[in-house]
């Protein structure tokens, strides 16, 4: 299982949210691209960039800092937060990200996210946010009706990398993932799934790893905290 730790961009400084509220955030390194480096130098495979302004703008805000990270690292990364047409996407990946994250738009927008899977095979991933089971757009201030495993399901044909689903309720709460929903998301679909919210211990870790069918994790919070230490995790995620 691969461990995705994240860099949250917000006024281009590394913070974290609760709950993804922005009036709630801690600063923890105003060089997100050092930040960046520190998780390369631990031994991560993949980096997990988040633009946090760009999410409810609706259009990419720190740019500057995501630049600076690709820069600095020759690890994949792959970036969320206000990509919401083909010109952006195919901007972000010329300029050397390896993979982009469609959230709202794969909601508001789903054939964009077809066209774009389409055009730029294994670079385009879903990113599902969800309250209570039904999924939240625009930054998580807006909430849907739509139901996460039938908007997952929706991309079965598209081509889609990955699907990275996120337990509002647990962002950066460090309360622990919502294991039980992020399995049963992964067993409804053939689409890998990449858990994301309240991943707080090397235990949570191992958890969604025992589960066999999530292919991945996201870290924010707990790697800043030192709840998880990087090196350590990155050994017990191992094959």
């Amino acid at each position: 299982m691969i461990l995705y730790p994240a860099i949250d961009l917000k006024d281009g400084q590394a913070v974290r949210l609760v709950h993804g509220d922005m009036d709630r955030s801690t600063v923890f390194n105003d060089d997100p691209a050092a930040q960046a480096r520190s998780f390369v130098e631990a031994g991560c495979e993949w980096l997990h960039l988040v633009d946090l302004n760009g999410a409810f703008a609706g259009t990419p805000v720190n740019a500057a800092p995501v630049e600076a990270i690709l820069k600095a690292c020759d690890v994949p990364a792959q970036l969320g937060g206000g990509i919401r047409d083909m010109a952006t996407i195919e901007g972000w990946l010329e300029k050397g990200l390896a993979r982009v994250i469609l959230g709202t738009v794969a909601v508001e927008n789903p054939d964009l996210v077809r066209e774009a899977a389409k055009t730029f095979p294994g670079q385009v991933a879903v990113g599902i946010d969800a309250r209570n089971g039904r999924v939240a757009t625009k930054g998580w201030a807006t909430e849907t009706d739509v139901m996460v495993t039938d908007l997952a399901k929706s991309f079965e044909d598209a081509g889609v990398a990955a699907i990275i689903y996120t337990d509002i309720m647990r962002d950066g709460a460090m309360g622990g993932p919502n294991i039980e929903a992020t399995a049963e998301l992964a067993r409804a679909v053939s689409i890998p799934v990449i858990a994301s919210g309240g991943v707080s211990s090397l235990d949570d870790l191992i958890a969604l790893k025992q589960t066999g069918v999530i292919e991945g994790a996201i870290s924010g919070r707990a790697l800043y905290d030192g709840a998880i230490d990087l090196k350590a995790a990155l050994s017990a995620l191992a094959p």
